[in-house]
C-alpha cells in the first residue's frame, strides 16, 4: 500500500494533515497503537520540518507486511551540518517560526528516536532527503 503527500513550505495551517491521515490508515490496518504513535511522531516531525524550513516537499509512504517506509524529500536550503542538526536543541528555525511554537530543535532527534532506521542526505541550497523505516514488530 502506498500514499503520496505534497507539503507546502510555510503552510502551517496544513501541518499535520499527512501524519493525521496516515494515523487513520494505520488504525484501520490494526497496527499496534504504540507503533502507530512512533510512526506518526516521526512523520509529523518530518512534515513540520518541510513546512518550517523548505519551499516544498513530498512524503511517500510505503506500507509493507513487516514495516513502514517513509521517504521524505524537500526543496529548500538543505542542512549544512547533519551531525549538528541531530543534536537536541539545535535549530536553524527563524524567529517567526519559533514564535509560532515550532523550531525547538527536536525534530530530527525525535525522528531518530521513533524510527528503526534513519538515513539523511542533504545538499545546501537544494534540499534534504530522509528515509525512515519503522518495523511492525
Amino acid at each position: 500500500m502506498e500514499f503520496d503527500y505534497q507539503i507546502t513550505g510555510g503552510d502551517f495551517s496544513s501541518a499535520g494533515f499527512a501524519s493525521s491521515h496516515l494515523k487513520k490508515i494505520l488504525k484501520q490496518l490494526g497496527i499496534q497503537p504504540r507503533l502507530i504513535k512512533k510512526i506518526v511522531i516521526a512523520m509529523y516531525e518530518a512534515e513540520v520540518n518541510i513546512v518550517a524550513h523548505a519551499w516544498q516537499g513530498w512524503i511517500h509512504v510505503r506500507i509493507e507486511p513487516q514495516a513502514i517506509r517513509l521517504e521524505i524529500q524537500d526543496q529548500g536550503p538543505g542542512i549544512e551540518d547533519i551531525e549538528r542538526a541531530m543534536e537536541d536543541g539545535y535549530s536553524t528555525a527563524s524567529e517567526e517560526v519559533r514564535e509560532m511554537g515550532f523550531g525547538a530543535g527536536m525534530g530530527l532527534s525525535n525522528i531518530k528516536n521513533n524510527s528503526d532506521d534513519l538515513e539523511i542526505t542533504s545538499t545546501v541550497n537544494e534540499g534534504t532527503e530522509l528515509t525512515i523505516i519503522k518495523k511492525f514488530q
